[in-house]
C-alpha cells in the first residue's frame, strides 16, 4: 500500500476490548498483540478492558468507548465466532451508524488463504458508530494479526493512499 511520505501521520486514540470468559490480563495474548501493533504503528492506547461474554456487559463498555472524546477507534478481540457466547456483532448492531460491509468480506477472503474454509466460522465486522470507528475481530492471535496489518492499521494511517478511513474520520465524527 502507497504511504504518501509528503502527508503528516495523525496518532489516533485507540480502546482495545477483548471478549472473554477465559483470560485475565496475563493471558490474553490477541490483547498483547493488538496492543503492540497499534503502539508500533503509533497510536495511542486510550484504554484496554477484557469483557465478559455477555450481550449486555459488551454493548455498555461498546458504547463507553463510542461517548469517550479520546477513543477515535475500537479494536475488540473475540466473541465473533458462531457459539452461543459469541455476541460481539450482537452487542455492537444497535450502536452502528453505518455498517462497514468491506471489512469482513476482506478479513475473510485474506482469511481463507490463510484457514481455507473454516474462514465461515468468523463473523468479523466493522461499522461507525457516533462517529466511532469499531472493528470486531476473531479472539486468536492470527486474526488479530492479518485483521490489524493488512486491513485496519493502513486504513487507520492518514498518509495511505489512495485514501484511508484516517483521513475521513474529522468528517465522520463531525457528521455526528
Amino acid at each position: 500500500m502507497p504511504i504518501d511520505p509528503n502527508r503528516p501521520f495523525q496518532a489516533l486514540g485507540i480502546a482495545i476490548l477483548t471478549a472473554s470468559d477465559t483470560r485475565t490480563a496475563d493471558t490474553d495474548s490477541s490483547g498483547d498483540l493488538a496492543e503492540s501493533l497499534c503502539r508500533e504503528a503509533g497510536h495511542r492506547i486510550q484504554a484496554r478492558v477484557i469483557v465478559r461474554d455477555d450481550l449486555l456487559a459488551l454493548r455498555q463498555q461498546f458504547q463507553h468507548f463510542i461517548d469517550d472524546a479520546d477513543v477515535d477507534v475500537v479494536i475488540a478481540t473475540g466473541g465473533t465466532g458462531v457459539t452461543g457466547r459469541d455476541v460481539c456483532p450482537e452487542a455492537l448492531a444497535p450502536l452502528v451508524s453505518k455498517p462497514i460491509p468491506g471489512f469482513g468480506e476482506l478479513f475473510r477472503q485474506l482469511s481463507y488463504s490463510e484457514i481455507g474454509s473454516s474462514t465461515i466460522q468468523s463473523r468479523a465486522e466493522a461499522g461507525v458508530c457516533s462517529g466511532t470507528l469499531i472493528f470486531l475481530l476473531p479472539g486468536s492471535r492470527g486474526g488479530v494479526r492479518l485483521g490489524l496489518q493488512e486491513i485496519v492499521l493502513p486504513q487507520l494511517d492518514s498518509r495511505n493512499r489512495p485514501c484511508s478511513l484516517a483521513e475521513l474520520l474529522p468528517r465522520i465524527r463531525h457528521e455526528h
